[in-house]
């Protein structure tokens, strides 16, 4: 009976250890967990006309698959140097940049296709396979068929003003930067010149349209902006342009910063803008590249000057005044001219719009260290005290 009894319990054992684990009560029964969702920059693939093309769509890291929410889209074209058929490329410059430098601005879902070479976004099978890339990502990530919205620059520009003439009743809202209607590649077209800024204006109706350009563009001249900005206002459009004084061809890298941009597409919406309530409306602004300079005195300047320090106290920057001047060398000798916007705050006239160097002082006015701060972050360097001497 003992040998019954040690033979029926090892059976039972071997059972135990061989039954499948949902068997157990307790062992097994959660699910494995799933993989994190990717966001960011995802590769595409859209097939159109028996051809693949690849491309990349943006995922905001707020975005979920499973809460059904509906997000805004857009849709990116790219310019004439970002062609090829890796797929990627697009994303280095322009609105995929300033994603990249905000993303806490930029809550859309981004498609990003490819115009691979030697082809224009202009050309038929082109402007069908941006569309398709559109509808198919709109598809698949549920998005907001009510806040679709177009952009481009420089060609990618071209075949925005494509789009939106062909499917005027798909967009909320355009953004264009440094483009028109006259393609570079096709001069002729500038035989239409009275005609054509019309067709697009009367296309769109009241489709809010927001136009940048440098005012000192040498690859797509100011004018087309300019253009296309007067048959909007003749028709009673709703249009606005950004002229940036001072910047060529490239003025994308300001526009995209502009945090105004992503608030003022967000702000319209298809069904909105069929109402009548949307007014006409032509802005037309020239954006200075820097603001005017005070002129301070050299007493105010030599307070400034000096040595400044990070946080481990190496030197990183020498102030220094020539005149009237206030100087900046940094640690590779190179110097820069600094102007001052304030009396605390200073830009620097021959470089980035964006950089600010600001002064802080203790209680009695002392110049204690300086915040240098651009779109995306800040260094805090030390003033160091004066030595004295013997």
């Amino acid at each position: 009976m003992l040998r019954l009894l040690r033979f029926l319990t090892a059976g039972l054992l071997l059972a135990w250890a061989i039954a499948p684990a949902q068997a157990l009560p307790g062992v097994g029964s959660h699910h494995a967990p799933s993989a994190p969702q990717e966001t960011g920059f995802l590769n595409r693939t859209v097939e159109v006309g028996g051809v693949t093309y690849r491309f990349e769509v943006y995922l905001p890291e707020q975005f979920r698959r499973d809460d059904r929410k509906s997000w805004p889209v857009i849709l990116f074209l790219h310019g004439r140097g970002e062609r090829g058929s890796e797929g990627m490329w697009q994303t280095q410059i322009g609105l995929p940049q300033a994603v990249r430098d905000h993303p806490e601005r930029w809550l859309f879902v981004i498609v990003m296709p490819q115009c691979p070479l030697p082809l224009y976004w202009t050309d038929a099978q082109m402007l069908s396979m941006a569309m398709s890339a559109l509808d198919q990502e709109t598809s698949e990530f549920h998005l907001d068929p009510e806040r679709t919205y177009l952009s481009g620059l420089s060609m990618g520009g071209y075949g925005a003003w494509e789009l939106a003439r062909l499917y005027p009743r798909r967009w909320a809202a355009i953004a264009i930067a440094s483009s028109g209607v006259f393609w570079s590649y096709e001069p002729e077209r500038w035989q239409h010149l009275s005609t054509l800024p019309a067709e697009y204006a009367h296309a769109l109706g009241r489709t809010p349209v927001w136009l940048f350009h440098g005012s000192d563009d040498n690859i797509v001249s100011s004018r087309q902006s300019e253009l296309m900005f007067a048959a909007f206002k003749a028709s009673g459009g709703h249009v606005r342009l950004w002229v940036y004084l001072g910047l060529k061809h490239d003025c994308w890298t300001r526009a995209y910063n502009e945090p105004d941009l992503p608030r003022w597409l967000l702000a319209h919406h298809i069904e909105v803008k069929a109402g009548a309530e949307l007014p006409a409306l032509a802005e037309r602004l020239l954006i200075p590249l820097h603001p005017p300079a005070l002129k301070l005195t050299p007493a105010v300047l030599d307070s400034l000057a000096g040595e400044y320090t990070d946080g481990r106290g190496r030197v990183v920057a020498t102030l220094f005044r020539q005149g009237d001047l206030l100087y900046q060398k940094n640690t590779h000798g190179e110097i820069a001219e600094l102007a001052a916007e304030s009396k605390a705050v200073f830009f620097y006239p021959n470089g980035s719009s964006l950089n600010r160097l600001t002064f802080e002082r203790d209680a009695e006015g002392r110049v204690t260290s300086a915040v240098l701060h651009d779109d995306r972050h800040e260094e805090h360097w030390e003033k160091r005290a004066a030595s004295s001497g013997r």
